[in-house]
């Protein structure tokens, strides 16, 4: 089983259109993992049926014991995040703003506060579209450990993955070079880097790779509205040969890329042109590569 994950440097590179677009060309061989989890949407192109899933914990809130709460106020007095507020003749706490660093709960003379594990969001366990599954997530609004949280959905992709015998496991990373970022590339066989010929998207570019490269992981790269910005367009092919990346594939600006997402569709199957022709041309040079 080979892992392959698509990361850009930058949201709006088209990472997901073209990640689902290889879930599509890759049918039943491929499992699907959609670890971007705080902005997830690849459920929008793949009809996810959210068969299963399993409440995700990862951290700790705070909880005052109303009944135990003498009312003193010492843990208002040492919170350093203002998650405890007075209203109504009693300290609360707030859930957003509670790191859950468990000081208020030392300082409570009548160990009224305790620490609970937090809630952080839900893991899904889907059939879709492709005839294949998808192990996708949702993180709860103001929940931090999001990286723990792509964790646990690679894992889960990669048991199933071994345990129905498909060859590849297909990575949606989040953009950025955050902590998901980070978690997603742990165990890659192959990257694949989405850029935009633009100023920010060159910027980008070089940062997210400077995190792949200190995985030691093989990568390469599609180039998508190749022909936005021909000046961009150059310094983005100088740096992947500099690099010795892979250049995948140019993908022109096309608009059917937008109308397909409108349609809930991916490009591959809206669109029946060169757009088509060379994401097939790439997913199977991909599958050589791995």
């Amino acid at each position: 089983m080979k892992e392959i994950v698509v990361i850009s440097g930058k949201g709006g590179t088209g990472k997901t259109s073209i990640t689902a677009s290889f879930a599509v060309l890759g049918g039943n061989d491929v499992v699907v993992s959609d670890c971007d989890v705080d902005a997830a949407d690849m459920h929008l192109l793949l009809k996810p049926d959210f068969k299963f899933s399993e409440e995700f914990y990862s951290g700790e809130i705070a909880y005052i014991e109303q009944s135990s709460c003498t009312g003193c106020g010492k843990c208002f007095d040492v919170c350093r995040f203002d998650a405890i507020s007075f209203n109504n003749s009693h300290y609360s706490i707030d859930p957003l703003s509670c790191e859950g660093c468990g000081y208020c709960s030392q300082v409570c003379p009548t160990s009224a506060i305790i620490n609970k594990s937090r809630l952080s969001g839900k893991w899904f366990k889907s059939g879709i579209k492709t005839g294949s599954k998808m192990i996708h997530a949702r993180l709860d609004i103001g929940a931090d450990n999001s990286g723990k949280l792509v964790a646990k959905v690679k894992n889960e992709a990669k048991t199933l993955a071994n345990k129905e015998g498909k060859p590849f496991v297909l990575i949606d990373g989040s953009p950025g070079i955050g902590c998901p970022v980070v978690s997603s590339l742990s165990g890659a066989n192959f990257v694949i880097l989405v850029v935009e010929p633009s100023v920010s998207g060159v910027h980008d570019l070089k940062r997210v790779y400077q995190v792949v490269k200190n995985f030691n992981l093989k990568a390469g790269c599609i180039i998508n509205k190749a022909n936005i910005n021909h000046e961009k367009y150059e310094e983005i092919k100088d740096f992947l040969n500099e690099e010795n990346i892979i250049h995948l594939a140019d993908l022109p600006y096309n608009e059917n890329f937008t109308k397909a997402m409108v349609n809930g569709m991916t490009i591959v199957e809206y669109d029946q042109g060169e757009l088509v022709r060379i994401l097939t041309q790439t997913w199977e040079k991909i599958k050589t590569i791995v």
